[in-house]
């Protein structure tokens, strides 16, 4: 176990009671806690249920050093440790599970809790990773409109229901057309990237939108689908129509400009989502400048290709 954490090159602090333990997490998350429960093992249970039971420190992954007894092995899962060693186990047994638990961790972590999707550490990694390999991509910013009003109205369990549904819609659009060619992310809330290669964008997002406005308006009452809004209060108090929700798309492409790094993207897919979102209904927004243009004229293209207008 030594051997391995030093192999880690992370520096190791050793601590003998739960309350410095939490303190410690709940300072700066830890990379990963080991329990030596071969004494003082209730003592040492406790801490664990202690640290998974909190919602900040309970992602942090969690193993348990037990005495090569069944009883006290099943005693550190039910405590909620992510994995137990007996010490008796090969070293190269121990080696490879600890590895495991750490893939596991990383992956847990970077996915987001509600939809399952890469989070935005791997959206900027799979960004970096296609510019790395020189490759042409499409990289799409969808964001709902007016979904503020609906969790308003209707809660935030079914807004979390819509956000739920388009994951689905966006996962499956996506890999049903790019397979292993596309990626779907979840930055938080209504936030999505998707990552496509460039000769997909008009099909993909034209199904993305859609599949949403077929299946959006199922979301409301009777009442509010039939009229085709409903009224809510603005940020003033003030009564005024809310439509049904709509999907917004930024697209930014390297077909015409040349990015070095993933902040550049996601800078650029960010001010054509904000684009977008001035546009009525469904929409995805296009950037059509290239490297050293002027700031105007901007070429977009908005809508699906049956209402497809370019910018002058």
């Amino acid at each position: 176990m030594q051997r391995w954490l030093a192999s880690l090159a992370l520096p190791v602090l050793r601590v003998s009671d739960a309350e410095t333990l939490m303190g410690v997490a709940l300072r700066g998350r830890p990379r990963l806690v080991v329990f030596d429960s071969r004494s003082r093992a209730d003592e040492v249970l406790a801490a664990v249920k202690r640290l998974k039971g909190d919602s900040y420190t309970g992602v942090v992954p969690s193993l348990v050093v037990s005495p090569n007894d069944p009883a006290a092995f099943d005693a550190g899962f039910r405590a909620g440790a992510d994995e137990v060693v007996r010490e008796q186990l090969d070293a190269s047994e121990i080696t490879i599970r600890l590895d495991a638990l750490l893939r596991r961790s990383d992956r847990d972590l970077y996915v987001h809790p509600s939809t399952r999707l890469p989070g935005a550490v791997e959206i900027e990694a799979e960004i970096g990773r296609r510019l790395a390999a020189d490759l042409l991509f499409a990289t799409c910013y969808a964001d709902l409109d007016h979904f503020k009003e609906f969790n308003d109205r209707y809660s935030y369990y079914e807004g979390d229901r819509v956000i739920r549904i388009l994951a689905q819609i966006l996962h499956d659009v996506v890999k049903g057309t790019c397979h292993e060619n596309g990626f779907v992310g979840h930055i938080g809330g209504d936030d999505f990237i998707f990552i496509i290669p460039t000769g997909a964008v008009s099909v993909v997002c034209t199904e993305i939108i859609s599949v949403f406005d077929a299946l959006v308006p199922y979301q409301y009452s009777e009442q509010d689908r039939r009229a085709g809004y409903f009224f809510g209060k603005d940020r003033r108090g003030q009564l005024h129509r809310v439509p049904l929700m709509t999907v917004s798309i930024g697209v930014v492409t390297n077909e015409r400009r040349r990015f070095t790094h993933a902040a550049q993207v996601s800078a650029l897919a960010t001010e054509m989502k904000s684009y977008a979102k001035t546009l009525p209904g469904s929409v995805f927004s296009i950037d059509r400048r290239t490297d050293g243009a002027p700031e105007e004229p901007v070429s977009i293209r908005a809508g699906a290709p049956a209402n497809a207008m370019e910018g002058e």
